[in-house]
């Protein structure tokens, strides 16, 4: 009991990168999966190469506001006195604010990256039964599921222990603890921010090549909407995918995050007995998230 008391925290971390370590299993075990014909191989090529080409140009606009939004950060933070010395958490906010940017922004590419592989795989697998069908596509979601929940849980644990340890944490009511607990609100503003973009982005493009494929549909006689012949089929599969999967990917990372950081918050704010120095409150959120992990 009193090496789980000593280290519960580290546990949280450590729940995230077992998420992580099965996701990459699920993702393999996709990946093993008949592909189809050559046919749809390279259809699937594609819509692959046009989502990827999609968020390589989304991130590039995305990297420069998150540095330029860092540095505006960094700049306007606020001094605390801790310990009796003048520190700038101002900086450290800044840095978690990249970090949450990079995951939010990785929790789309990997839910983005697992359809892209499973969606071919899917069709191929529906040619000899539904359940075999159904276990690639559930497969396939399962891979950002975990990915969202093991990289939100890293993310915020890892960063939680190092601030922990950098600001010198003492007690649950101490200035130090509300400053750590407040410079991790920078990782939920950058995984939000990101996901922000990310879920509009994609939406515009998603509605703009949807509409495209069915005016095609519409005007040229004897081609549907969905025909391999009219050429707006595949910008309209690429935007299910920039859009209804990477979009969403970082848009659920985000408001997973923001959720649990919340719920910390008001943790912070009860003064409870326990065997974990009063932290029981603030850890609470982040166990239960690691723990539904498994």
């Amino acid at each position: 009991m009193n090496f789980l008391q000593d280290n519960l925290i580290y546990t949280i971390p450590a729940l995230g990168l077992v998420g992580i370590i099965v996701m990459m299993i699920k993702s393999a075990w996709v990946n093993k999966q008949d592909a189809g014909d050559k046919n749809m191989q390279e259809l699937a090529g594609y819509i692959a190469d046009g989502a990827m080409a999609f968020l390589k140009a989304e991130w590039k606009v995305l990297s420069i506001f998150a540095v330029f939004t860092a540095a505006l950060l960094a700049y306007s933070g606020t001094i605390t006195e801790i310990n009796g010395v003048p520190m700038h958490s101002s900086w450290i906010i800044s840095i978690a604010f990249l970090i949450g940017a990079f995951f939010s922004a990785s929790a789309g590419y990997i839910g983005m990256k697992s359809a892209t592989k499973a969606n071919v795989r899917t069709t191929q697998a529906a040619r000899t039964s539904l359940k075999q069908a159904l276990k690639v596509s559930f497969t396939g979601g399962t891979v950002m599921g975990l990915g969202v929940a093991g990289l939100a849980v890293l993310g915020l644990g890892g960063l939680f222990i190092v601030f922990l340890k950098y600001f010198n944490v003492v007690s649950v009511n101490s200035v130090e603890m509300k400053t750590a607990i407040e410079v991790l609100t920078g990782f939920s503003l950058g995984a939000e921010s990101i996901a922000l973009f990310a879920r509009v982005g994609g939406g515009i493009y998603t509605k703009a090549a949807d509409v495209g494929a069915d005016l095609v549909g519409k005007v040229e006689a004897g081609i549907p909407e969905d025909d391999v012949r009219n050429p707006a089929t595949i910008a309209d599969n690429v935007g299910d995918n920039v859009g209804d999967v990477a979009g969403m990917g970082a848009d659920l990372f985000g408001s997973y995050v923001a959720t649990i950081l919340a719920t910390m918050v008001l943790g912070q704010e009860i003064d409870v007995k326990d065997d974990f120095g009063g932290m029981s409150p603030i850890l609470l959120p982040m166990v239960i998230c690691g723990l539904g992990i498994i």
